[in-house]
């Protein structure tokens, strides 16, 4: 237990929230040696959440009290919220500290969220070096690979022994983003291969590194999208790739870490989008009234306009329904089965693309295997509702004395929906894909409308020929 610290509390369910209050209280208390001391001790992550959830001017307090080298490593883990309020009230010299400190990849994605003002303002807190640095990833595409890498890594020569790359690593490897790998760079620094660092320490120090080289190695573009590197690490299982320029020259690398959070915020806005919103660009509860009235407004609209056209196709048929009312009781049961096998459909191969499964060339493919899965499933969701249709005839008398024709025409218009569902779901995304557009913005609500005006469109159709003679 530290020096005089105060008894400890009972246990808690949120030990992040437990820390957050005894930080606050040690602030009250202005007990700042104890402060310093609980947040020495601390892991990083659970001190930075801690600050997080304090009031922004006890914030302030705690994280001055850190020391320099923990205080960048806090920084770090800080919301964009609290890192832009403290670099306004650090002064120069410690904000510059802890810009210094932070790794290129965190940086950049601080500075590129910033106001062009304060980024250019923070950019010349920085070293001559570091600036060079910070700018040159600034200067890459939006969601391309060369703003998610670090220019921190180990890269040894071809000619040199084992020994001497070991001893380089010893000498520069405290400031790599990772250790696992190192890379062979020849004239230029052109990327030659990578070596796993348990290759040099297995072998004899005196071996040369080309005599462990294969020249077999995988590496990103600077210039790929940032999902690209998603599907690459997923399929060679590296903890690290190298990322070189169109020439082939070794400007950086992408650990795994990084690239999770990629997969993480791709899968959210996935997630939202088929869900029938724009993506959210904060945490729900972040996220401002307005903010969410603009990102769900937009879908709802479009989607009240498809339903629109639902109504108009109902319009087309009024005189058929009409004459044969006991079909309106069965609308809505093909409609939404007509729906719910297109979002099944549309969510199936959205993810799928996304997780690099399928591909735009497997449209054929992709294609029958929905014919193939909808025809079954259509025809049991046809027979079950025209099985459904006989048995209130028989038992309850429902439906006429045309229930016969009622329950072929039910049937049919379920089979088709469901088979027209399913291709129209799959084949969309693809579609958006080969567009240029998102997949995931053929959102489950959108196919569901789409399929609403094909089902009546489908029912009647099939009413008018199987009934054609029944109705009145």
């Amino acid at each position: 237990m530290l020096p005089n610290a105060p008894d400890p509390a009972p246990p808690s369910d949120d030990p992040v929230a437990e820390l957050s209050a005894e930080l606050a209280r040690l602030i009250e208390q202005r007990r700042f040696d104890l402060l310093k001391e609980r947040m020495r001790l601390g892991e990083v992550a659970d001190v930075a959440e801690a600050i997080d959830r304090l009031p922004a001017e006890r914030e302030a307090v705690a994280f001055r009290l850190l020391d320099r080298d923990r205080a960048g490593d806090v920084f770090e883990y800080l919301s964009f919220e609290a890192q832009e309020h403290l670099l306004h009230t650090l002064s120069d010299a410690d904000a510059g500290a802890v810009l210094e400190e932070m790794s290129d990849d965190d940086r950049t994605a601080l500075l590129e969220e910033l106001p062009g003002k304060v980024t250019a303002r923070l950019l010349n807190l920085l070293s001559p070096a570091e600036r060079a640095r910070a700018v040159q990833l600034l200067g890459y595409p939006e969601d391309s690979i060369g703003r998610l890498m670090t220019p921190e890594y180990v890269r040894v020569k071809p000619e040199w022994t084992v020994a001497e790359a070991l001893a380089h690593v010893r000498q520069f490897g405290r400031d790599s983003e990772t250790l696992n790998v190192v890379y062979v760079t020849g004239p230029g620094r052109v990327l030659i291969d990578d070596l796993r660092i348990r290759q040099l320490l297995t072998v004899d120090p005196a071996t040369r590194i080309e005599a462990l080289m294969d020249r077999a190695f995988v590496a990103l573009q600077v210039g790929d999208d940032q999902e690209d590197a998603v599907a690459v690490f997923r399929r060679h299982d590296r903890s690290a790739l190298p990322v070189v320029d169109g020439k082939g020259v070794l400007v950086g690398i992408v650990t795994v870490d990084d690239v999770l959070d990629v997969q993480e915020r791709e899968a959210t806005e996935d997630i939202q989008m088929l869900g029938g919103t724009q993506a959210l660009e904060e945490p729900y509860l972040e996220a401002s009234i307005a903010t969410m009235v603009r990102k769900r407004g937009v879908w709802l609209v479009v989607l009240l306009f498809g339903g629109m056209l639902t109504a108009e196709a109902m319009t087309y048929y009024e005189d058929a329904l009409a004459r044969a009312v006991v079909l309106g009781v069965f609308l809505p049961l093909v409609i939404a089965s007509g729906g719910n096998s297109g979002s099944q459909a549309a969510t199936l191969i959205t993810r799928a693309m996304a997780l690099g499964e399928v591909q735009l060339g497997d449209w054929w493919r992709v294609m029958r295997r929905e014919l193939a899965t909808g025809t079954i499933l259509g025809g049991v969701l046809g027979a079950l509702g025209a099985a459904r249709v006989a048995l209130w005839a028989v038992v309850f008398g429902a439906y006429g004395e045309a229930w016969p024709l009622v329950a072929v025409t039910v049937g049919f218009a379920l089979f088709g929906v469901v088979v027209w569902g399913s291709l129209s779901g799959s084949l969309l995304p693809m579609l958006l894909k080969r567009l240029g557009a998102d997949p995931a913005t053929s959102s489950a609500p959108f196919i569901a409308t789409v399929v609403d005006v094909t089902g009546i469109v489908m029912l009647f159709s099939i009413a008018t020929v199987v009934m054609n003679g029944a109705l009145p």
